[in-house]
C-alpha cells in the first residue's frame, strides 16, 4: 500500500487533499449556480410566453370608410391612415384583411356574401349603413332579423351577413359600428356626386333610424357596438369647419359653418370644391372621416379589442 511520504498534520498530502475538496465545492457552487439559472431563464421565457397576447385575425367588412384604409390616394391624400392601420399600430398582435367595398349596402354585400373571399377570423366587425340610408333601401323591423325575412331590409341583409360568419367561425366575436352622422357630401374626385346631411330624412327615413337597426341587432345577439352616430366625439357641427360656397345675394365665396351652409345652393358645374384644406376638421369631404376622425373611430375599436 502506498503511503504519504509525510505523516504530520499539515502535511503535503493533506493540503493537496484541502485542496481538491477546495477545487470540488467550487464545482458544486458553480454547477448549482449554472441550475439556478438555466431554471430561472426557462421561469422567464415561459413567463414571457404565458403573458403574450395571442395572435388575433380580424376581418372588417364595410363601405368606402372601411375601404379607404388602403386607398388614401382617392381621397387624394386628404387622409394618411384608415381606422384600421391605426388600430394595429396600438395592438400589434392584431392583423386585419379589408373587406370595404366602396359605395357598398348591407343589401350589397348580403347579395354577394358567398363571393367576397371572406375566412375564418377571430373578429369580424361590421361598418355599414350610411349607403343603405342614402339609397332609400327600407330599414325594415327587428322580425326581419329574426325571422330571417331575405335581403329586403336592412335588418334583413344583417341577418344574411352574420349567419355567414357564424359559418366560417362559431365562437368568433362579432362587433357592430353603427354610421356617423354626416353633413353634405361632396365627392372631391367628381362634384356631381354629392348629398345632403343628416340632418334631413331620405325616403321618409332618417340616418339614426338604421343606426338604431345596428344597435338593436347588437343587443339581440349580445355583440358590443361602437356607437359612433350617437357618439359626443363625432357631433354634426364639428365633421367640417365650413362649406365654402357662392353667396346667392353677392355671388362671393364665403365659408358658411354649420347648419348655416342648409339650402344654400351648390352648383357643381361651375363652383369650386366647396370643402378646401383648411375647412377640414373630422370630415374631409362632409361623409368621409378625416384623420382627426379615424383616430376617433380608431380609439373606439381599440378599447373594445384590447379586452
Amino acid at each position: 500500500m502506498n503511503r504519504c511520504p509525510s505523516h504530520k498534520r499539515g502535511g503535503k498530502c493533506m493540503g493537496e487533499f484541502h485542496g481538491y475538496l477546495l477545487i470540488y465545492n467550487n464545482l458544486i457552487f458553480l454547477l448549482m449556480r449554472t441550475k439556478i439559472s438555466i431554471l430561472a431563464t426557462i421561469i422567464a421565457i415561459c413567463t414571457m410566453i404565458s403573458f403574450a397576447p395571442k395572435k388575433i385575425r380580424w376581418v372588417a367588412i364595410g363601405d368606402s370608410i372601411t375601404y379607404l384604409n388602403e386607398h388614401p390616394g382617392e381621397t387624394q391624400n386628404r387622409i394618411a391612415k384608415g381606422y384600421m392601420t391605426l388600430v394595429v399600430e396600438k395592438l400589434p398582435h392584431i392583423s386585419y384583411i379589408n373587406q370595404g367595398h366602396n359605395g357598398w349596402t348591407s343589401g350589397g354585400i348580403a347579395e354577394k356574401i358567398e363571393k367576397l373571399g371572406l375566412i375564418p377570423a377571430d373578429v369580424y366587425s361590421i361598418f355599414l349603413g350610411t349607403n343603405d340610408w342614402w339609397q332609400g333601401r327600407p330599414v325594415g323591423a327587428m322580425s326581419d332579423y329574426q325571422n330571417n325575412t331575405g335581403n329586403n331590409t336592412l335588418y334583413g341583409s344583417f341577418r344574411i351577413i352574420i349567419e355567414k360568419l357564424r359559418s366560417l367561425n362559431k365562437n368568433a366575436r362579432i362587433i357592430l359600428i353603427t354610421p356617423m352622422q354626416r353633413v353634405d357630401f361632396v365627392y372631391i374626385n367628381n362634384m356631381k356626386n354629392n348629398a345632403w346631411g343628416s340632418y334631413r330624412d331620405k325616403n321618409g327615413q332618417s340616418l339614426g333610424a338604421f343606426a338604431r337597426a345596428i344597435s338593436e341587432i347588437g343587443k339581440f345577439e349580445k355583440f358590443e357596438v361602437v356607437d359612433l352616430y350617437h357618439s359626443p366625439a363625432l357631433k354634426m357641427e364639428d365633421l367640417v369647419k365650413y362649406k365654402r360656397l357662392k353667396d346667392p345675394q353677392t355671388g362671393e365665396y364665403k365659408n358658411y359653418p354649420y347648419p348655416h351652409f342648409i339650402d344654400v345652393p351648390f352648383h357643381p358645374e361651375t363652383d369650386e370644391y366647396p370643402y378646401p384644406a383648411e375647412s377640414i376638421h373630422l370630415t374631409y369631404d362632409g361623409l368621409h372621416p378625416s384623420d382627426k376622425g379615424y383616430q376617433i373611430i380608431a380609439d373606439m375599436l381599440t378599447e373594445i379589442l384590447k379586452n
